[in-house]
């Protein structure tokens, strides 16, 4: 009788142990899953960027709370790149395509169009500098749709006229690219207005 209840209690024993070990086992798994899904969400915050060819290891914020400063300052690249002109053939080309891979056809319809008028051809031949000032930029993050506000600079040989610069359109989320790097893609775009501010002589007068 003793030994057979001394063969149940081992059974017994051996049956916690069993069973220890596999709920141990399985917590361990649990926690291991856990956290390698911790280490690959990490992971993908962490960016690298090229500082003179050394990468170096960038820890991204929130997308959430990131997304909307990228907006906004993809409309502002778009802005500066395609209204920042000089009176260079070369450096304008340049400069338009850089613009256009951030926006849809419309930015290339505005374009033609100011080739088809002349607009390039008269910049260059007048020996104009053109820069663009942001004032601000309001976004509608949920309907994805921006207004821009800003001036244009417009430096000629005999004077500098500042012009208004308001537009909108719409944007959506791309793939990020070394051309788009914001992963940011601008639509729907016009001009709203473009109307003369100022106008002073360089010489006054003389």
């Amino acid at each position: 009788i003793m030994l057979v209840k001394s063969i149940e209690q081992k059974i017994k024993i051996n049956k916690a142990v069993s069973i220890s070990v596999i709920l141990a086992s399985i917590v361990i798994v649990i926690a291991g899953l856990f956290f390698s899904y911790k280490i690959v969400e990490d992971s993908r915050k962490s960016i690298y960027i090229l500082d003179n060819g050394v990468p170096i290891l960038v820890k991204q914020t929130d997308e959430l709370l990131n997304r909307p400063v990228e907006y906004k300052s993809q409309v502002e690249l778009f802005h500066r790149l395609f209204f920042t002109l000089a009176p260079d053939d070369e450096y304008i080309k340049k400069n338009v395509e850089k613009s256009l891979y951030l926006i849809d056809d419309t930015g290339k319809k505005e374009y033609t169009n100011l080739k088809e008028k002349g607009f390039y051809n008269q910049l260059v031949s007048s020996s104009s500098m053109i820069t663009v000032n942001a004032d601000s930029i309001r976004l509608d993050v949920a309907n994805k749709r921006f207004v821009f506000f800003g001036r244009q600079v417009i430096n000629r040989r005999s004077a500098i006229i500042i012009r208004k610069l308001i537009t909108e359109g719409n944007f959506d989320d791309v793939l990020r690219t070394p051309n788009n790097p914001h992963g940011v893609m601008l639509k729907n775009w016009k001009i709203i207005d473009n109307s003369e501010i100022s106008s002073e002589s360089k010489y006054n007068g003389f």
